[in-house]
């Protein structure tokens, strides 16, 4: 695990180096320069190739994956996307209880009880039924709610959007997830990351297959809608608002048909 985790680092640190390099000169026009502190994208050259990467990857392996994904009958996929969900538990927990959130803790801990044991490990979500509705948090959230600032905006290459706050919240995490040291004590951590990554990433991006399409199709800037869309929906769930959204691992962009809060006819460039 240490091992892992190490890696985990060393590649992030390295990652935002190399992004260092390759930052745009700030404009020296005023008004230019206001504009460019607002979209906070320095490394935009670099995130773009990346972004063209990530897109050549989902043309040729995901969306395929995806689509034979849905062929499976709705309830099996319901089902994965539940268990899924049911394991995220304890690092919503954790977050929960570090941001003072007790009370939406104590909904995260009710929803595992109830749909681990009647929901027959977390296949069913019957804790929705008697009102605990579901929620996401991550440590990229707690850091935001203790005042960390989001850093520029970063385009990873497989993972997609991120800033050096959300991946400082990713690599904490995945310290707050039992099911770690679980696996590390059977020799089996990085099979576990890499099932469990696949398996999240082609559920997701399943679940966007219509609605990503659209999006691309009435853009004329893709690369600054999903931007966008990222930012509207990191900014919402540090709100603790619309909690329905999805995100799709290698398809760089949320579900904004389940995410009312984003206004998607200002985001057609």
């Amino acid at each position: 695990m240490k091992a892992l985790h190490f890696t985990g680092h060393f590649a992030s640190v390295a990652l935002i180096a190399l992004f260092a390099t390759a930052c745009t000169t700030p404009p020296e026009d005023p008004e230019a320069l206001a504009e460019y502190e607002e979209i906070n994208d320095p490394l935009e050259p670099t995130n773009r190739n990346f972004f063209a990467f990530n897109r050549g990857l989902d043309t040729v392996l995901f969306k395929p994956l995806a689509k034979a994904y849905v062929l499976l009958p709705k309830p099996v996929r319901d089902s994965i996307h539940n268990s899924d969900n049911n394991v995220k538990a304890p690092v919503n927990l954790a977050n929960d209880l570090l941001q003072g959130e007790l009370e939406r803790a104590a909904t995260v801990l009710g929803r595992f009880l109830i749909n681990t044991t009647i929901g027959v490990g977390g296949m069913f979500d019957v804790a929705a039924h008697v009102g605990l509705e579901r929620h996401n948090e991550d440590f990229g959230q707690t850091l935001a709610v203790w005042g960390a600032p989001t850093g520029p905006y970063i385009v990873i290459p497989i993972l997609g959007p991120s800033s050096p706050r959300a991946i400082v919240g990713t690599i904490t995490d995945s310290f707050l997830d039992p099911l770690t040291y679980v696996f590390d004590n059977q020799g089996a951590e990085l099979e576990y990351w890499l099932i469990r990554g696949g398996v999240e990433g082609i559920d997701e991006r399943a679940r966007v297959l219509d609605v990503l399409d659209d999006i691309e199709e009435s853009s004329l800037d893709f690369y600054a809608t999903v931007r966008s869309l990222y930012r509207q929906r990191r900014e919402a769930e540090v709100r603790n608002g619309e909690e329905g959204a999805e995100v799709p691992g290698p398809s760089f962009m949320s579900n904004v048909d389940d995410f009312p809060s984003v206004d998607r006819a200002s985001l057609v460039q």
